[in-house]
């Protein structure tokens, strides 16, 4: 009488102790979503060409430093370039910043859908995965190619 008191507890415990376990975990090779996102490809482009104009103006104001005679005018060009690139370099970093975290939310939202439709606990990206796991990496890539940008 006393085991199956005992197994009628185990029982009952195991049943209400099962929401606790984990259905599974989801992994993404971020870097291979990335590469396969037109989104962030065209972001990624533009970033690059946003800081060659960066450079492209260090590269333009050198020349004009070379112009100038005096010791007094050099100083005051140089601090004046400093500003604006200052300036120039903050809002290329805000604006790069604003870009990537929308291409990151992007994939997390389409990562949470999947994630939800197979039942996974967690997706984390294939770094954090030592071993097992459900690669979703392909889904999350198929879904993005089909959202509008």
């Amino acid at each position: 009488m006393k085991k199956v008191k005992l197994f009628v507890v185990m029982a009952v415990l195991s049943l209400l102790a099962a929401p606790c376990f984990a259905e599974g975990l989801g992994y993404i090779n971020y870097e291979k979503v990335i590469a396969n996102y037109d989104a962030a490809k065209t972001i990624a482009k533009e970033l690059d060409a946003k800081g060659m104009e960066l450079q492209q103006y260090l590269m333009d104001k050198e020349k004009e430093f070379k112009a100038i005679d005096t010791p007094v005018k050099k100083q005051a060009f140089k601090d004046k370039i400093a500003n604006e690139y200052k300036a120039k370099e903050d809002a290329y970093i805000k604006y790069r910043v604003t870009k990537e975290k929308e291409v990151f939310t992007k994939i997390q939202n389409v990562a949470k859908v999947i994630m939800s439709e197979q039942k996974l606990d967690a997706v984390v990206d294939i770094k954090a995965v030592f071993c097992g796991g459900v690669d979703i990496t392909d889904i999350v890539i198929e879904r993005l190619k089909g959202i509008k940008n």
